[in-house]
């Protein structure tokens, strides 16, 4: 298979085939990324998408999941991500997933229609990275979009039928009185947005980084273990969601978690505000750990 640069995807895409459909973010201004740092966005030529799926179809024989790459590829032009998509349903007889990563922007520069036809052509799930529903934070991280705005493009995606994943990031605030504020107005985002999954990171800082050049200035300090618990408490406290699957079971994460809501929420609080109270690392995933 052919790829440009680093490629990433989502962890419940680990088994999936991934087709590289464009190369890189189309924002790639976020504070606290160096996902894309190296690359320079652009839309890989169709014909080279379609040979690429003609490989591996050779070398694969059958898949039914496959991931399309890179940060955005929902950005691309829709007639041309239904030709990938109707290729790909008549090259893999059992294919029954497909995954797109998806930013604000992309969203929102679909109509509705385009959104469906691209439900209908064979997307099924899209991944959004929200991060946070504060506000200033936005702004401070560079996100490029508004609390509106996100709110907009999450609800568009839930209404075409795709099913939406959210992403968000703890310690985002850093070691501030925000941080509470960060935890409470995520929540009230996540409210609004009903995604289908949310995922939970720990914000760690890579050199490359904005973030990270002012944690070195001395103008942004991470939080604690415990104070990450606090916001991720905080944040499931203030749910009110019907059938979403929460999860923080992510390697970045210090305390691995996975509950439906509402079913689950009280189990999963109990857990942290146990670890809180005792002061309990025991339960908690080393710093070494989490950097692998």
């Amino acid at each position: 298979m052919r790829y440009e640069g680093s490629v990433y995807r989502p962890p419940s895409e680990a088994r999936s085939y991934i087709l590289q459909c464009t190369v890189g973010c189309t924002h790639n201004r976020c504070t606290f990324c160096s996902m894309y740092k190296d690359k320079k966005y652009h839309v890989r030529d169709l014909e080279e998408i379609l040979a690429d799926i003609r490989m591996a179809k050779q070398y694969y024989g059958d898949l039914n999941k496959v991931f399309l790459a890179d940060g955005d590829a929902l950005a691309m032009e829709t007639a041309d991500l239904i030709k990938i998509l109707s290729t790909l349903y008549q090259s893999f007889p059992s294919l029954k997933h497909v995954g797109i990563y998806a930013s604000p922007d992309s969203i929102l520069n679909k109509d509705r229609d385009e959104l469906k036809a691209l439900r209908d052509a064979g997307i099924t799930i899209a991944y959004l990275g929200v991060e946070t529903g504060d506000h200033q934070l936005l702004i401070d991280i560079r996100k490029g979009v508004t609390y509106e705005e996100m709110v907009e493009a999450g609800l568009k995606i839930r209404e075409a039928g795709i099913l939406l994943s959210v992403t968000i990031l703890l310690g985002l605030a850093g070691r501030t009185p925000q941080a509470a504020e960060h935890a409470q107005n995520t929540a009230q985002i996540l409210n609004e947005i009903n995604p289908d999954y949310i995922g939970a990171l720990t914000l760690m800082l890579e050199p490359q980084t904005e973030l990270y050049r002012r944690m070195q200035r001395g103008e942004f300090e991470l939080p604690g273990p415990f104070e990450i618990l606090d916001e991720l408490r905080i944040i499931i406290q203030g749910l009110e969601l019907q059938g979403t699957e929460f999860r923080s079971n992510h390697a970045s994460n210090y305390l691995p978690i996975r509950g439906r809501l509402p079913d689950d929420k009280q189990k999963m609080l109990d857990l942290i505000n146990n670890i809180i109270k005792k002061n309990d690392r025991s339960y908690l995933r080393p710093d070494y750990l989490r950097a692998l």
